[in-house]
């Protein structure tokens, strides 16, 4: 197990090598946005909250907040591949927030059936995880399940009400589903 993960550890450490990886880092952490703060890093490096500075990253030498913050920028970026090399040298590999980003990038690099995955395990672990489900019911959509969609709906104002930023962004996207 453990030469399995530095085998698919050291793939992605090459696998970025070829990538361009401006990653930006929001001053904020945790996934928030670009900032006053933003730092793009070279080629192949991502941002270090702890030293403040770009590094070439190397399995174990981040911790998984950075790995989280580096691969939720690049998502976010359209960067999906080099995210899903990024999130894949995390530590914890049942962290529900890597395992959205790697549904995330999944989804949207054309493997939704993987990305579904990765969503589903997140639930499993926090069922709570609402972010998760937003992007659950966008796959849900991308494959045709509307049912599902408002499955994922549901369970979002079940846990925070209709007012709640994931609540609106997934009843818009089932609107504009429904209208098309």
């Amino acid at each position: 197990m453990q030469k399995r993960m530095l085998i698919q550890a050291a793939a992605a450490l090459v696998a970025l090598q070829f990538f361009a990886v401006p990653v930006f880092a929001a001053g904020g952490g945790g996934g928030g946005g670009s900032t006053d703060t933003t730092t793009q890093c070279k080629k192949g490096q991502v941002w270090d909250k702890k030293k403040q500075k770009c590094v070439a990253p190397k399995y174990g030498m981040l911790d998984d907040d950075n790995i989280y913050d580096a691969g939720h920028d690049l998502a976010m970026a359209g960067r999906y591949d080099e995210a899903i090399a990024v999130l894949s040298l995390a530590a914890n590999k049942q962290d529900p927030r890597i395992l959205n980003y790697l549904g995330y990038s999944h989804r949207h690099s054309g493997r939704v059936a993987v990305g579904l995955g990765y969503y589903e395990e997140a639930l499993r672990i926090n069922p709570d995880y609402t972010l998760v489900r937003e992007y659950l019911g966008e796959a849900h959509l991308q494959i045709g399940d509307l049912a599902g969609a408002q499955e994922q709906l549901a369970e979002i104002e079940k846990r925070t009400g209709k007012g709640s930023r994931e609540y609106g962004m997934l009843a818009e996207q089932i609107y504009h589903f429904m209208r098309s």
